[in-house]
This record gives structure tokens, sequence and C-alpha cells, in this order.
């Protein structure tokens, strides 16, 4: 099991896969454009394939609305959309984790509301994924 460094955390509206985000740029500048910024915080855990991550908690209704809006503007399926942020990965059998996730259970971190959304080329590296800024689009509110 290793940390996800924190310089690798981020929230992931949609994953496009080996798709070129190069060549979607375009395309999602025009359908994140002017999209509110929802108020978001920290809170709550849970895993999936070989994944720890901590969950996203709303300041409000509007709020869940407004990150959904720009999940399904990024390409989302909104059906499967669970959005989260990697803490730890794992291959193999999951490890003992009880004492963590405990701790993890009654978390809230600060809220904050993200000022723009980053379109990154995600490259597979052997110490994991490096993340590369394609472009920066800002969000209203």
């Amino acid at each position: 099991m290793r940390a996800e460094p924190v310089e690798r955390w981020h929230l992931t509206l949609c994953f496009h896969g080996p798709d070129s985000i190069e060549d979607r740029t375009l395309a999602l500048t025009g359908q994140l454009r002017g999209l509110r910024a929802p108020r978001l915080r920290i809170g709550g855990w849970g895993e999936f394939r070989g994944v720890l991550w901590a969950g996203i908690q709303y300041a409000s209704p509007a709020d869940e609305l407004a990150l959904r809006a720009l999940a399904l503007a990024a390409g989302a399926d909104p059906e499967r959309y669970t959005p989260h942020l990697t803490l730890l990965r794992f291959a193999g059998d999951r490890p003992e984790m009880s004492s963590l996730t405990t701790r993890l259970a009654d978390y809230t971190g600060p809220w904050w509301t993200p000022a723009e959304v980053d379109l990154v080329r995600s490259d597979q590296t052997p110490r994991g994924p490096s993340y590369h800024s394609v472009a920066r689009l800002a969000l209203t509110g």
C-alpha cells in the first residue's frame, strides 16, 4: 500500500482514459465555461479498485447539483460518478485499515470553493501517474 502524494491530490470530474485531452480541450472548454463553482469539503471515506478515498460533502443541495453539472459537462457518467480524493493505493489483497477508516469516518475538512477546473493529461510512470495541465478554466461564483 502507498499513500497518494499531496501534489497529486485532485477531485476528478471525468476520466477519459487513453483519449488525448489535447484533442478534447476546445469542446470541454465550451462545455465547462460559465458553470458555477460548488462549495465543498472532505468528509467520510470509501474504497474501490485498490483505492482508499475520502468523500466529498456539499454545503447545500445546490452545491451538489453544481458539482454534478461540472462532472456531466466534463463527460462523466451520472450513474457512476463518485466524487472523491484518493488517499491510498494498494495492490492485491486489501490491507487491514480499520484504525485509519475509523478515524476517517467522522472527519470533515474545512469548506472550500474551487476557483477553476484544470484539464489534465495523466501519463503513467514507474512512480505512478504524472499529471500535466493542458488548460485551466475559471468557474463562476
